[in-house]
């Protein structure tokens, strides 16, 4: 089998198709020098249940048990470090606000509950006070450690015997009558099975095999870090405004702060703006006292959905030996291990384990998009 894409799902995918068959030959194939290059390598990431679609959120639960107990040789810490997440809303994000409690509080594991005033300023005392009219809290929402998480998937994937191979892009694939033959910048490659986890780029590397797009859409996401306030901020919240116009947490002695913006890109290796930093300095600046005047450094991550901002998981409908594993957007950290065990199941051929109970398979397979499952 042959796995495309050094990030978090294709390593989290790799890893679970040799924990399902031992006896695989897997190799996952990188176009960059360096695994986890592109949106992985750039993610602040949370675990937040209470996120995106009901399929994600299921996906999401599925990989609490990789999250909070880690196998000890795949990790040499914990992956999670406990931090509430706090929303607040202005008097006129009073309908977005009982919009998102509704969605929040019939979770099982992680309920969104709502807090007064002052318990949210303790969470982050940098708030005006003046503008923060309701707010949420996750209160069982944790950091992951994104490389540590992305390592662990690596070494169990590399002690099962799975090879790795970076710089290596694939160019043109094709049906042999075996599998599949790609033609490859390191030259051409056989495999019975194909498994896509490209991200922004999955649908190009769908082209490149004659298969159907699913209609793959990144979108643009800018974050900065900026000095801290220089006071002890152990136990801050996460915060972010409830219309998804700004977030910020602290990180060490700096400030982790984002536009929170969602612009559609192609798939590149994107740059920050300036015009889209000083716009989240300017929303930060009014809804704190942080008084943020410069900027230590700055990226951009793509998030990338389907057009039902659902993942997309298992074969193509057209071509079965093609598996998909793309459109994570805003979970692909969080709902590592669930995608990659899923995508791991359909594509040996079987049925989903029972940690997906709950999980309507039609809502994530490729062949929604095509009016087939």
């Amino acid at each position: 089998m042959v796995v495309i894409g050094g990030g978090i799902a294709g390593v989290s995918v790799a890893h679970h198709l040799l924990q399902g068959d031992p006896d695989l030959d897997v190799v996952l194939l990188e176009m960059e020098a360096m695994l986890a290059h592109h949106t992985t390598g750039r993610s602040a990431a949370l675990l937040l249940e209470n996120l995106g679609t009901p399929s994600m959120r299921i996906l999401s639960s599925a990989s609490l048990d990789h999250l909070r107990h880690t196998p000890d040789d795949l990790v040499d810490a914990p992956l999670l470090a406990h931090r509430p997440v706090l929303h607040v809303g202005t008097v006129e994000q009073d309908a977005s606000v009982d919009q998102m409690l509704a969605e929040g509080i019939g979770s099982a594991t992680t309920p969104t509950v709502e807090v007064g005033i002052d318990e949210a300023m303790r969470l982050f005392p940098p708030l005006r006070r003046e503008r923060v009219y309701r707010a949420l809290v996750e209160p069982d929402s944790a950091d992951i450690d994104v490389g540590a998480l992305h390592q662990s998937f690596v070494r169990g994937f590399r002690r099962a015997g799975g090879r790795i191979a970076t710089s290596t892009r694939v160019d043109a694939a094709a049906p042999d009558g075996k599998g599949w033959r790609l033609d490859t910048t390191d030259g051409p490659m056989g495999a019975d099975v194909v498994v896509n986890c490209a991200g922004a780029w999955g649908d190009q590397v769908a082209a490149t095999a004659g298969v159907s797009p699913v209609g793959l859409q990144p979108f643009r996401r800018t974050a900065f870090m900026v000095d801290g306030p220089g006071l002890d901020t152990a136990g801050w919240a996460f915060v972010g405004d409830i219309g998804h116009q700004w977030y910020l947490r602290d990180d060490g002695s700096q400030m982790l702060c984002s536009l929170a913006e969602e612009n559609p890109s192609e798939p590149c290796d994107p740059k920050p703006e300036e015009l889209d930093v000083a716009l989240a300095i300017d929303r930060v600046n009014e809804a704190t006292t942080l008084g943020i005047r410069s900027v230590n450094s700055a990226w951009v991550g793509l998030r990338t959905f389907a057009p039902d901002r659902s993942m997309v998981i298992g074969p193509d409908p057209d071509h079965p030996t093609f598996v998909w594993c793309v459109g994570q957007g805003g979970t692909g950290i969080q709902t590592s291990a669930g995608a990659g065990r899923l995508t791991a199941d359909l594509a040996l051929g079987g049925h989903p384990s029972a940690v997906f109970a709950g999980l309507v398979l039609d809502e994530v397979r490729p062949g929604r998009f095509r009016g087939r499952q």
